[in-house]
């Protein structure tokens, strides 16, 4: 009895299987319709993966997103750093640029006149309480720096070397309103005019051009440089232009009104002038004039 029921179970057992390896077959032919268990099973499956399929998302969603969000942070931080560099390296292009341009042209006025030799220098100091009247500049006596010697900047004439030491020197500017602070001076017309800078007016900020003839023809944009002749200056440095002319306070000689070309605010390259050649007018020399 009990050997009956054993093969029972194997007789059970294989036919179940035999049946399973059939459904599985049938299932896997190709038919247009399906039977009502399959659809069960499917819908039924579907319906389960329908009810886990987005909760599986909004969490795979949620660490997309936070990794997501780092990354935004990390590029961010990458992309500021180099917004700094760039606003650094741009400001690092303008000054190179300014310094480039003022250097450039100092190089064009070395090459147009002959007639002296050029020291560059730098400016290293500027007292704010005497703003307009003096800088300090990097060369001395050991650079063959002497006092009186005319300093210009890439636009024209800006003054002259005050006092020495060996390393440094002070620049007295055309701006300083010290009396004996002159230099001789041309203007350029049909017919050149010759008289002295003297004074600053800072109300317009003009140079004074004093002791011309009065019965002299000048007119407004006549370009105005340093004459020569005054044994100190070399001739042909810029100084300005004319803005307008008016009879001294005896009606005697005139003064014009210059606008000068150098900035005397804005200095940091000079060039220190050394005569070569000194050719003296007596008559034009008034005490220590240049």
């Amino acid at each position: 009895m009990p050997q009956f029921f054993s093969n029972k179970r194997l007789i059970v057992l294989m036919v179940s299987i035999i049946i399973l390896v059939a459904l599985i077959g049938f299932s896997m032919s190709d038919r247009e319709r399906v039977t009502w268990p399959e659809q069960f099973m499917r819908d039924s499956v579907g319906w389960v993966q329908t009810i886990f399929n987005k909760p599986a998302q909004s969490v795979a969603g949620f660490f997309e997103n936070i990794q997501e969000m780092r990354y935004i942070y990390e590029e961010n931080k990458v992309l500021k750093s180099r917004l700094d560099e760039y606003a650094a390296v741009s400001v690092e292009r303008n000054l190179l640029k300014g310094e480039n341009e003022s250097l450039k042209q100092l190089i064009e006025i070395e090459e147009s006149l002959n007639d002296y030799q050029m020291r560059p220098a730098l400016v290293i100091h500027r007292t704010p309480d005497r703003w307009s009247e003096f800088i300090g500049i990097n060369k001395g006596a050991q650079h063959g720096i002497e006092p009186n010697m005319a300093v210009i900047n890439s636009q024209g004439l800006i003054g002259k070397v005050n006092n020495v030491s060996q390393f440094s020197s002070t620049v007295q500017l055309l701006s300083d309103h010290d009396p004996t602070n002159r230099v001789s001076a041309m203007i350029h017309g049909e017919e050149p005019v010759f008289g002295f800078v003297e004074g600053y007016d800072q109300e317009r900020g003009t140079l004074l051009v004093k002791k011309l003839d009065v019965d002299a023809d000048i007119e407004e944009d006549q370009i105005v440089s340093t004459s020569g002749l005054g044994g100190i200056f070399p001739e042909g440095l810029p100084i300005g232009k004319v803005v307008d002319v008016e009879p001294d306070e005896y009606g005697l000689t005139a003064n014009a009104h210059v606008e000068p070309e150098a900035d005397f605010y804005n200095i940091d390259y000079v060039m220190v002038i050394e005569r070569t050649s000194t050719s003296l007018d007596p008559e034009l020399i008034e005490g220590d004039d240049s």
